[in-house]
């Protein structure tokens, strides 16, 4: 039970919910930049929610099933196609054996992530099967996907016992109102106090840029140069994934799934958990506004965010049950 990596894409790695608690010893979290489309494919598929995806970019992989599989496609559309035939993302799909997935052209979004029940069969490194590119371990030898790798899948009764045709099964997840359209929400950080009363105002009113050279590590914003009242000489402190920073040069950067595990850069806002999917589905020369918010809001937001994804596992649960029967 496997599949073959064909062709390889852009930054193809392994990717689950991250590496949790090893900060303190210099252990980036990694992780799936969009947590929210690694677990709606998983759930369709009635896999635990943080089992181990690929996460990957456009130009997308070409990727051969040796053996049958059940699956779903979530997060950005790539136009996906089963030996040429066009299949959607957000609905699992059953995928006969020696059949071929590829990609055919950017739709929207910029992170797609594919799940196979039953997971992956990889060895966990510090509690995690994400990747980390600089430590060289977790996912497939600590490293970008590359061409003729083969990764072992667990079976499934529902891979065993059904029929040997392509079928896309007719429920999805509608992911419409989990994504904002560019306004992302922030809670102004530590150090937001000591920007200058027009810089606060920037943060916003504003238009930010995503740069070009975003990447795992953080996306960095081309916007309005912003100061600090006077000059601050930080101690290097704690950061997480959607800590804003403020950068010697004015501009900020959102650090992200791999970022480093602490920074002496101002700390001037969080983009809140819920919209770091939004966020970084964003391509580079997208633009954004920022909007803050307080805790109570954001604790809203992603306990709706939580409340949806729990309605999704159940109405999957029944409707897979459904069909085993048949």
């Amino acid at each position: 039970m496997s599949i073959t990596i064909i062709k390889a894409g852009l930054f193809t790695t392994v990717q689950d919910v991250g590496r949790k608690g090893f900060q303190h010893l210099g252990i980036n979290p990694n992780g799936a930049m969009d947590a929210l489309a690694m677990q709606i494919a998983n759930v369709l598929i009635q896999n635990k929610s943080d089992e181990a995806v690929i996460e990957f970019f456009y130009p997308a992989p070409v990727i051969r099933f040796n053996a049958s599989g059940f699956i779903a496609l979530s997060g950005a559309d790539f136009g996906a196609t089963i030996n040429e035939i066009p299949i959607p993302i957000n609905h699992p799909i059953f995928v006969p054996e020696n059949a071929v997935l590829s990609f055919t052209k950017k739709i929207s979004g910029h992170i797609a992530y594919l799940a196979i029940q039953g997971g992956l069969e990889l060895n966990e490194w510090m509690n995690s099967y994400s990747t980390n590119t600089r430590a060289g371990a977790g996912g497939v030898e600590g490293r970008v996907l590359i061409n003729d790798d083969e990764i072992h899948f667990k079976a499934t009764a529902l891979q065993e016992n059904k029929q040997s045709q392509l079928q896309v099964l007719p429920w999805m997840a509608d992911t419409k109102g989990l994504y904002q359209s560019q306004s992302l929400r922030y809670l102004p950080g530590n150090e937001f106090s000591q920007l200058n009363t027009f810089s606060q105002q920037f943060m916003t009113n504003a238009q930010f840029t995503i740069l070009a050279d975003s990447d795992r590590m953080g996306y960095r914003l081309k916007g309005p140069v912003l100061k600090c009242k006077k000059q601050m000489e930080l101690i290097s402190s704690g950061v997480t994934n959607g800590t804003i920073q403020l950068l010697p040069n004015g501009q900020c950067i959102v650090l992200l799934a791999d970022h480093q595990t602490s920074g002496g850069y101002p700390r001037i806002g969080h983009i809140i958990q819920s919209d770091i999917p939004t966020l970084v589905q964003q391509s580079p020369g997208s633009i954004i506004r920022l909007i803050p918010v307080n805790m109570e809001t954001a604790e809203k937001i992603n306990n709706r965010q939580a409340q949806y994804l729990q309605q999704l596992k159940n109405a999957c649960t029944l409707q897979l049950n459904a069909y085993h029967r048949h």
